[in-house]
């Protein structure tokens, strides 16, 4: 297995849940998708998005013990991941794509409870704008679907 020296770590609301991702996300955005306000009953959340081969789970093993999870029926190549003991989803898997996903919400904090690698990991844009809950009054692009692969509604 290769070293992973993580530019970003996180975990579940409990701790019994930790990832780390050793490179920068090849997208981070606030995501207004219907699938996302559904299985998270938020208007919209924070994802990044990583090669599969960067992201690995860092709390003890077997990784499986501590983690249930759940396959999207609509988009079966998606698996979320979430901890048994809290219930927080802290990560998804997409088959199709090979990629892993985490939320902004379960990045490290520091002290101030600001996110630790914040430059990092902070969105450059908003996705599936169209399906909105509430205005976003902000300064970054908005898309009707993924960043720069479907209408800019700015």
């Amino acid at each position: 297995m290769t070293d992973h020296v993580p530019l970003l770590q996180g975990s579940c609301f409990c701790k019994a849940v930790s990832y780390a991702v050793s490179a920068r996300p090849i997208l981070s955005a606030y995501c207004h998708c219907t699938n996302c306000q559904r299985l998270t009953s938020c208007p919209f959340v924070h994802t990044m998005h990583f090669d599969a081969s960067v992201f690995t789970w860092t709390h003890p093993e077997p990784h499986e013990s501590r983690l249930d999870f759940y396959d999207n029926i609509l988009k079966p190549y998606k698996r979320r991941y979430r901890c048994k003991t809290c219930g927080v989803g802290v990560a998804s898997h997409n088959s199709n794509t090979n990629r892993s996903s985490v939320w902004g919400a379960t990045l490290d904090r520091n002290a101030d409870g600001k996110i630790v690698g914040w430059d990092i990991a902070k969105p450059t844009a908003h996705q599936f704008y169209g399906t909105r809950m509430l205005d976003v009054n902000d300064d970054l692009t908005k898309w009707e679907g993924y960043q720069s692969n479907s209408d800019n509604l700015n």
